[in-house]
């Protein structure tokens, strides 16, 4: 199997993957520089690295890896370390570079009124995969919306039924009213998605706050939506949300705190945005 082709299909697929390459020998070792290994996300591996106590402990770190989506460099010492005499004759060291390999990020737009238009144009240029729905077909475009890789406009529950989020998706919802905004989260806070935001005064989130949970929605559903949605920097323009709202999703992305996060939950200290699409 070329590890290539399969790091590319796995991407397609948008799957997480971890590479290992050795990347500096010293001495005998049981295998050779730049020989790769990868880890899928199920566990299962392609290459080799030169087996035994060292493919093992590389084989962990690439589990850490794939959680942390950081790279790790990691030295062995067949010399010294007994855990590694398993009567082979290699006695020298070797360091492997672990890197993580991760599907291109989507941008799940739900409202293709300004904000959305705007988000898809700023998301795009930040390298997230934009795809558009929208209830309505006039709105949902291509000529409106030229970089989305797809748009649906059909009903949202047919739309629904139609995605798969997982870890790599962010969903944006800027509908044009509460229902649809209300309709679409019961949706999103059921997927596998990493970001869910949704855009709205304070006031207008803790409403549609209070009839999901009337519904019967746990509160601890709610927990991760990013709401009132972007990075609290006073945006007031489409232009402006787009943004704040993007620049929230690279901050998901990067693992690290979001600047100014505002959501219902913690005491508000900035204006909340109440530019809707």
């Amino acid at each position: 199997m070329d590890i290539y082709e399969e790091l590319v299909r796995l991407r397609q697929q948008g799957r997480k993957c971890a590479l290992a390459t050795i990347v500096h020998t010293q001495g005998s070792i049981p295998s050779f520089q730049s020989s790769k290994m990868l880890v899928r996300d199920d566990g299962s591996i392609a290459g080799t690295v030169g087996g035994g106590c060292v493919e093992a402990e590389v084989w962990a770190a690439a589990q850490e890896v794939l959680r942390d989506e950081k790279p790790r460099k990691l030295t062995f010492n067949l010399n010294a370390d007994p855990r590694y005499d398993v009567g082979l004759t290699c006695g020298g060291t070797l360091e492997i570079y672990v890197e993580p390999v991760l599907p291109q990020p989507v941008c799940l737009i739900f409202g293709a009124g300004h904000v959305g238009q705007c988000v898809a144009q700023i998301a795009s240029m930040a390298g997230f995969s934009v795809i558009v729905a929208d209830d309505r077909p006039r709105f949902a475009h291509p000529k409106r919306f030229p970089d989305a890789a797809k748009i649906y406009a059909d009903e949202w529950e047919k739309i629904f039924a139609q995605l798969e989020p997982n870890e790599s998706s962010y969903l944006v919802i800027v509908t044009r009213g509460h229902k649809d905004d209300m309709r679409v989260l019961r949706w999103a806070v059921g997927t596998r998605a990493r970001y869910v935001g949704l855009i709205g005064s304070k006031r207008k989130v803790l409403s549609i706050y209070k009839v999901l949970e009337s519904e019967g929605l746990e509160r601890e559903n709610l927990e991760r939506v990013h709401a009132p949605i972007g990075v609290a920097i006073g945006a007031l323009t489409p232009e402006e949300i787009a943004v704040s709202v993007v620049a929230e999703m690279i901050a998901v992305r990067r693992h690290v705190p979001v600047p100014g996060a505002k959501t219902v939950r913690q005491p508000a200290t900035e204006q909340s945005l109440k530019v809707e699409s």
